[in-house]
């Protein structure tokens, strides 16, 4: 089994389950990765936030590759080779994790990149019960806010908002009345982890919400700074 390792990370629920899931399970984290799109249509990557990472690299206290990719289609992945061989050659990994959920163009293009390289892949979310998956999150201390919004049916009081229990029920029933992904796996919304288990600091956020589409809303973040516990 491979236990030296990086895991890909956007600073999102999905990213940052993954890696508490890989060090529940004994993996030796050596680094973290992320690439930053210069485009918000990225295929592959996390947008909003993406800067942020840098700080809960702090909070985890677990060191980051971190580049900037075109964001298109084709370079990024490209790019994302470029950042694994950058974790291959000063951390000597074996293998990646990551968050995907149910994007089959993401895994499969990891996937392919990683076995170019000789690199085994860990997805431990691929295929998570949705509803199920959002309510472990909060029931294992994860808080985490809403930074974008996307879809018809999911309203901006939940932006920029640590999510609760009843916010996590309320989402679920929006799901099923609207017919979005409750996970928001289908671009519906994009989610920043400001604590979690293996958080050492907590980050504090402060920002507005600006509406840029009928059903578009970002959560512009205007400071952030890391503070103890």
């Amino acid at each position: 089994m491979v236990y030296t390792i990086c895991s890909l990370f956007s600073g999102g629920k999905d990213s940052t389950y993954a890696l508490h899931w890989g060090v529940l399970k004994g993996f030796h984290i050596k680094c973290l990765v992320t690439l930053k799109p210069r485009r918000i249509d990225s295929w592959m990557f996390h947008y909003p936030g993406i800067d942020v990472t840098r700080l809960q690299a702090k909070a985890l206290g677990i060191p980051q590759v971190f580049m900037e990719t075109t964001g298109e289609k084709d370079k990024e992945l490209r790019d994302l080779e470029r950042a694994f061989n950058i974790a291959i050659n000063e951390y000597g990994i074996e293998g990646v994790l990551t968050g995907a959920l149910l994007s089959d163009y993401q895994r499969m293009n990891i996937n392919i990149i990683a076995e170019k390289l000789g690199l085994r892949v860990y997805s431990p979310l691929w295929r998570k019960k949705q509803e199920e998956y959002m309510r472990e999150l909060v029931a294992s201390g994860f808080k985490f806010i809403i930074t974008s919004i996307d879809t018809l049916g999911l309203p901006p009081k939940f932006l920029g908002k640590v999510l609760t229990r009843k916010d996590i029920e309320d989402i679920v029933q929006l799901a099923k009345t609207y017919g979005f992904n409750p996970a928001f796996e289908g671009g519906e919304a994009e989610t920043l982890v400001l604590d979690a288990p293996l958080f050492r600091k907590v980050l504090v956020v402060n920002g507005r919400k600006i509406r840029v589409g009928e059903y578009s809303w970002r959560f512009i973040i205007e400071n952030v700074e890391l503070c103890d516990k």
